[in-house]
């Protein structure tokens, strides 16, 4: 009577489920760095829109507080000195923007003074930052 050696096969890594692994590793990544926010900003109190995006291509960031102080990048400055500062951070950038944070507390006319300013420095892609409504 013949006896049948055990076959001896060799043991190997299935693909499948390390492609389901790493697909689903990617998608994480990929989830994570999308929903990642540009802010620069300082924390103040937003006005509420229904309809807020933030762009995250915009290179620059201006607060105003409730207090009424300018913040260029977390860097204090006055209303006046804000067009050349804007002026000098905005080089060496092809088709700079301005994220534009304002306390909803601040007055319009003083929203309206920043504005002024941050088009003097020739910044034209400004986009008012709001929190969205849940």
């Amino acid at each position: 009577m013949k006896v049948k050696k055990a076959s001896l096969r060799k043991s190997r890594i299935e693909m499948i489920p390390l492609i389901d692994i790493v697909f689903l590793v990617l998608v994480t990544f990929i989830y994570a760095t999308l929903s990642m926010a540009v802010h620069k900003g300082l924390p103040v109190c937003l006005p509420k829109s229904s309809v807020a995006k933030t762009d995250k291509q915009l290179v620059l960031s201006v607060t105003i507080t409730a207090e009424g102080s300018i913040y260029v990048d977390k860097q204090q400055v006055l209303l006046e000195d804000l067009t050349a500062t804007l002026l000098n951070l905005s080089k060496g950038h092809t088709d700079p923007g301005v994220l534009l944070f304002a306390d909803k507390s601040i007055s319009y006319q003083n929203l309206f003074k920043v504005l002024d300013r941050i088009r003097l420095a020739g910044l034209n892609h400004i986009s008012l930052q709001a929190e969205a409504e849940k």
